[in-house]
């Protein structure tokens, strides 16, 4: 099967690429993607190419196909990842810890994860949040002065 991208290095990217492999200061991912430029620009083929370097041949494509279409600087680092956004902003977080600090609800002796999560629904600050959220959105406060005992389980 015909290669579809044909990866043709200038002079000066190819001193950059030996450059950065020789050195040794990029990541990993950094150093197999300019590998792999190197050697497609030696005509290797794409299973040659991912036996040596020990990755799939998948990966190899996708690598000449974005030097082809977006350029050198693009197929070597990676792209933006948005992520999930989250749960919790700034001010929803000051409204956690607020309630986290405040007097439980009536029956109750303490704030529990889940009573947390489904207060900040009751009050519109998110639309839905699971209590290992609130757990993780409090353990990284580090508010511990003031109360003694502040955020140990009682026994």
């Amino acid at each position: 099967m015909p290669k579809l991208y044909i990866v043709k290095l200038s002079d000066e990217e190819r001193k950059k690429l030996h450059s950065m492999v020789n050195t040794g200061v990029n990541s990993a991912r950094v150093f197999i993607r300019a590998r792999v430029l190197l050697l497609s620009d030696e005509e290797k083929i794409d299973e040659e190419i991912a036996e040596a370097l020990k990755i799939h041949t998948h990966r190899v494509a996708r690598i000449r196909k974005r030097y082809v279409q977006e350029g050198l600087d693009k197929a070597l680092n990676e792209r933006f990842r948005s992520g999930k956004p989250l749960a919790l902003d700034a001010k929803g977080e000051a409204t956690l810890v607020a309630l986290a600090c405040s007097n439980p609800p009536e029956g109750r002796t303490v704030w529990t994860m889940q009573l947390l999560a489904d207060k900040l629904v009751e009050l519109q600050v998110t639309d839905a949040i699971s209590d290992e959220t609130v757990r993780l959105h409090l353990k990284k406060t580090s508010s511990g002065r003031g109360k003694r005992g502040i955020g140990r389980s009682r026994r």
